[in-house]
């Protein structure tokens, strides 16, 4: 399961036809073998035989946020490689779930094709959905008749808490919001979000070190809330402001090294005014 890409089949596997004729491509059935090949007791990867679903979840993760950075930089060679990547994760979960007796990639697909299907009646059936906001209202519909809350659960209780902290917390915000718990105008999120940082300077005072990262918090929760209510991903923002930062920063770093100099020892000044070059250098 490691970065390094093979063509090579393990030879001493149980199933040895694997590798394609000549001239044909590797096809999904194939990458089953491959994946059971690697889990194989006998012959398999030692690697890949000591993972479990805990240990395998983390690059799951990594793999789909890899997919994002490929189609952010337009790289259509490291995205197709990407999606590969991707691709292996459920293929290595579904293999470990088969071997012990829960379900395997085939059920994984079942399942999935059924759930499109139903919850998608404007497309194979004859549900009309002309919009976005009616795709939305007949999945969310479908959801909660195919899954019935118990009546004392919360509204919350299907966001995953496994999820970044802002991706999380925008979606806790848009399930609240269903039941008309949000700020209906932009002032009143802008007035809450100077309020916390009121509360923010105040804790920074006080030199509270608690209270100081749940006023950095609220002010975070709050900067989530007014992205939500002009259709932004909090996430998405985030994460492009970290490229942004990133691609501005070893700029620079060049710089300097072209100057001969050392930031380590430069001024304050010197660096704003680098990076303000930096700045200048995107708006041409």
């Amino acid at each position: 399961m490691s970065k390094q890409k093979s063509h090579i089949i393990n030879k001493n596997s149980v199933n040895k036809n694997v590798t394609p004729p000549t001239g044909e491509r590797y096809g999904f059935t194939e990458l089953i073998e491959v994946m059971r090949a690697l889990r194989d007791p006998e012959h398999g990867c030692p690697w890949d035989l000591e993972q479990n679903f805990s240990t395998i979840a983390p690059y799951t993760i990594e793999e789909a946020y890899e997919v994002a950075d490929a189609i952010d930089r337009n790289d259509m060679d490291d995205l197709k490689e990407e999606l590969g990547d991707l691709l292996l994760q459920p293929l290595f979960h579904a293999q470990m779930a088969k071997e012990n007796g829960s379900f395997d990639i085939h059920d994984v697909i079942n399942a999935i094709a059924h759930k499109m299907i139903s919850r998608h009646p404007h497309v194979f059936d004859d549900r009309d959905a002309h919009t976005a906001a009616d795709v939305n209202a007949i999945w969310d519909e479908r959801k909660k008749a195919e899954k019935p809350s118990a009546e004392d659960e919360s509204i919350l209780d299907s966001v995953t808490k496994g999820l970044p902290a802002l991706l999380r917390a925008q979606k806790l915000q848009k399930k609240a919001a269903k039941t008309g718990f949000e700020w209906p105008r932009t002032e009143q999120i802008l007035d809450k979000l100077e309020e916390e940082i009121a509360e923010m300077r105040a804790a920074l005072k006080q030199g509270d070190p608690l209270n100081q990262i749940e006023e950095i918090g609220d002010i975070l929760f709050v900067l989530v809330n007014l992205a939500r209510k002009y259709d932004i991903n909090a996430e998405e923002a985030l994460r492009q402001s970290n490229q942004k930062f990133e691609r501005r920063f070893k700029g620079i770093e060049q710089d300097f090294k072209t100057k001969g100099k050392d930031m380590a020892t430069a001024t304050l000044e010197e660096l704003e005014q680098s990076w303000s070059a930096q700045k200048e250098k995107e708006r041409r």
